[in-house]
């Protein structure tokens, strides 16, 4: 074929309208392919009304009439759509040569048009795909699907496939995305490797998966100059299971670090406890020097002159051993707490002048096995080089409980090795061993056995000289005033212990403080001792009919105590001041520690107790008795079950013990004990009903005056019974007038009581106490 000389190929637009811009009439763009650009581009000049272009005959291949009449052989565009406005990622179209299968331009230009229009319908773009696919055009296909700018689906992507399989077979003619047509002689983008194929197929399947693809669209489909770049997007679920692992790898991660940091502080915290110990180890072996003397230690006279001997074998062994005689390897301290035990066990390291090792039991065993009995070996060690000396160990029991034979080998070694250290296999000389505890039923019994723990000195509460003697060595600390009796307070404190009366001596001091007053008063020690006994002041805004029930209550225990004959106590004050659990109370004084009772100081016990309900029934009738009384109600019945059950008092019952076995005893017998107890106190409650209804006038008096005072000593009572007014003295209350109240008279039946009134013997608020002696 010969080369004509130049000619234009002038492609009109058809009558089809301006929807054939895209595939037979494409917009030129602003720049010209690679291969164009060699051309002569004074004879590239299109022409603006009919979009001529003007090629030379030289470049365009042959073609026949009914190719040419139907399909030009190439259809070349360097533009997007001129319909979207848009930019194609191709330079040029080619259309496939002759008959494209029954397919008329209109029919595709029209499909194209459609589907320009509807850029978000992907049934719009898969028909326009169908018939490219038909029309034997894949290379359009994979250009607009590629592009990004159309919407797709599952047969939109199916379409795609197929193009790239087309193209990969060689059906139609290839479109040049990316470069120009293989016809100009410039080498397609088209050929792509197995390999490739297989990554689009890959991309667009996960796509019809439910999983979103983009492609970059200034980008070829894989050849060198044009690689092929495929994002595949994951779906919702897959970042989610992704996320759970990374998270489940970083919580195991974790976990793995939290236990290999645990296990190496563990083992660097071993290590120096096994080296060094602790500090209090380090404080222990370097032992201390105690400055307390006996002089120091008063209220357990008794345990002093017990350990004054082994202060003598510390200070002078010779003088015992020269007869053959031993010195004691332990001794154990035996008592309530805040006696004074371990103040006993630095009184006899001073006396003594040798070193004191001091341990709690708590600090033997710790998290890691082995370390308590590790402890007890060096401590044991140090005493020994330092030897005469004293170890100290206090609450024993937390070490030397009882052993089980359920109890796992570890939980044995601490106790094991003390045994061992007391009294084994290697004598101890020089080195005494003393130990406190307040449980000593608990303590294992090869501990306790003589070899061991010698000796057992028991520290007890002090009697009335001990407690004077304690609260009068605290008084040195303090200033006080000259009315200050502390034999009046030692008097009252009974069953008080040694740290307690401390505590009393300390909290006078604190309250005079705070008044700015310049010496401590027998009133602040009163308040002190009102406080640790029966507990703080409540501030409570109460009625002035519950005042005035209260007061009538005590007055009632007040007055069948003064009237009694011979009580076992003194009568020391009354009060209607709620403190602690009690709305209030009336306090007694022992002349002295008395631990024997008689019959008499019983039934006394029993009418005081019940002297507050029966001054109730007097003042506001049967039917109007507070609950109050369940307190003394309870006292009152133990105390006569005692005398019947417990000491044989009874003359019916005769002398035998029915409260250890009263589960045994037969139904007659003890119903013939409740009949007994039952008859005490009713007999006691008609002795108490018959005093104050011959003092009604007393205790109307003694009633009137606790609401106007509140608080009233024994002085006071007697002054007001006697109708003598209360000079010197400001009333508690500044409306401290008062209505005597008038029994109602009893009712055939008692009326229902209101809701949410507690009933006898229940109590809603705390019931006043009647300390017995």
């Amino acid at each position: 074929m010969s080369t004509p000389g130049p000619m234009a190929l002038a492609l009109a637009r058809p009558a089809l309208g301006p929807s054939i811009s895209s595939i037979l009439l494409r917009p030129l763009g602003q720049r010209l392919p690679v291969h164009l650009a060699r051309w002569n581009r004074a004879a590239l000049q299109p022409s603006p009304q009919s979009r001529t272009l003007y090629v030379p005959r030289t470049l365009l291949p042959s073609f026949s009439a009914k190719a040419n009449s139907i399909n030009p052989r190439f259809v070349r565009s360097s533009s997007p759509s001129a319909t979207l406005g848009l930019r194609f990622s191709s330079q040029f179209t080619t259309l496939r040569t002759g008959d494209s299968i029954g397919i008329s331009r209109s029919l595709l230009a029209t499909r194209e048009a459609t589907a320009n229009r509807n850029p978000n319908s992907a049934t719009a773009q898969n028909a326009f795909y169908q018939l490219l696919l038909k029309a034997g055009m894949p290379a359009i296909v994979v250009e607009r699907y590629q592009s990004g700018l159309y919407a797709s689906n599952e047969a939109a992507d199916a379409a795609y496939v197929r193009a790239l399989e087309m193209l990969k077979q060689g059906v139609g003619e290839t479109a040049s995305v990316g470069g120009a047509s293989s016809q100009f002689g410039v080498p397609s983008n088209n050929n792509l490797t197995p390999e490739q194929m297989q990554a689009v197929a890959q991309a667009v399947a996960a796509r019809m998966k439910g999983t979103d693809m983009a492609a970059s669209t200034g980008q070829g489909l894989g050849s060198k100059q044009g690689p092929l770049h495929v994002v595949v997007e994951e779906s919702k679920g897959s970042v989610l299971f992704r996320w759970i692992k990374t998270l489940l790898y970083f919580g195991l991660i974790t976990y793995m670090c939290m236990v290999v940091v645990t296990l190496a502080v563990g083992f660097f915290d071993n290590l120096d406890v096994y080296k060094r110990g602790n500090k209090k180890s380090q404080g222990e072996v370097r032992a201390e020097t105690q400055k307390t003397r006996f002089s120091d230690v008063h209220g357990c006279d008794e345990a002093k002159e017990e350990l004054l001997e082994v202060v003598e074998f510390l200070k002078n062994p010779d003088r015992f051993s020269t007869l053959g005689g031993k010195l004691p390897k332990g001794v154990l301290l035996v008592g309530p707490p805040g006696t004074g035990k371990t103040l006993l066990a630095r009184a006899v390291a001073g006396e003594s002048g040798v070193p004191f090792f001091y341990m709690s039991g708590s600090e033997f065993d710790e998290i890691f096995v082995g370390v308590g009995a590790k402890r007890v070996r060096d401590l044991f060690t140090a005493a020994k080089e330092k030897s005469p000396s004293i170890i100290f160990i206090d609450e024993l029991d937390a070490i030397g409980g009882k052993r089980n034979v359920r109890d796992a080998a570890y939980m044995k070694q601490t106790l094991n090795q003390l045994l061992t250290e007391l009294d084994g296999f290697e004598q101890n000389t020089g080195v005494i061993v003393l130990a406190a505890t307040n449980h000593p039923q608990l303590l294992d019994k090869a501990l306790t056995r003589p070899g061991r723990f010698d000796r057992h000195v028991v520290v007890d509460l002090p009697d009335v000289r001990g407690r004077l003697a304690i609260l009068q060595h605290h008084a040195k600390k303090i200033k006080t005033a000259p009315d200050v009796k502390f034999s009046v307070l030692a008097g009252f404190t009974s069953g008080l212990s040694g740290a307690e009366l401390e505590n009393i001596v300390n909290q006078a001091a604190v309250r005079a403080s705070k008044a700015k007053a310049s010496a401590v008063t027998m009133k602040d020690l009163e308040w002190a001792m009102d406080k640790v006994i029966m507990g703080a002041e409540r501030r409570w805004v109460i009625s002035p009919k519950e005042k005035l029930m209260t007061a009538y209550h005590e007055a009632g225990h007040a007055l069948v105590h003064l009237f009694a004959d011979k009580p076992p106590s003194e009568l020391h004050k009354v009060t209607i001041l709620a403190r602690g659990q009690s709305l209030g109370h009336t306090a007694y004084i022992p002349e002295m520690d008395k631990y024997s009772y008689t019959l008499m100081d019983y039934m006394t016990h029993i009418r005081v107790a019940l002297g507050g309900k029966i001054a109730e029934e007097l003042a506001f009738g049967p039917d109007h008795v507070t609950s109050g009384v369940s307190n003394d109600l309870e006292k009152a019945t133990k105390e006569a079950f005692a005398i019947v059950g417990r000491f044989g008092m009874s003359s019916k019952l005769g002398p035998m013990d029915y409260a250890n076995n009263y589960e045994k005893l037969s139904s007659e017998t003890r119903a013939a004990v409740e009949t007994e107890v039952q008859r005490l106190l009713s007999e006691s409650a008609e002795d108490v009903k018959t005093l104050l209804s011959s003092k009604r006038k007393e205790l109307d008096l003694l009633a009137k005056a606790l609401v106007e005072y509140e608080t009233l000593d024994k002085r006071e009572v007697e002054r007001v019974i006697r109708g003598e007014k209360l000079t010197g003295r400001m009333p508690a209350s500044p409306n401290g007038t008062m209505s005597v109240p008038v029994p109602d008279k009893p009712a055939v039946a008692p009326p229902p009581l209101p809701t949410g009134r507690p009933t006898t013997g229940e109590t809603t608020e705390p019931p006043p106490s009647v300390p017995a002696p």
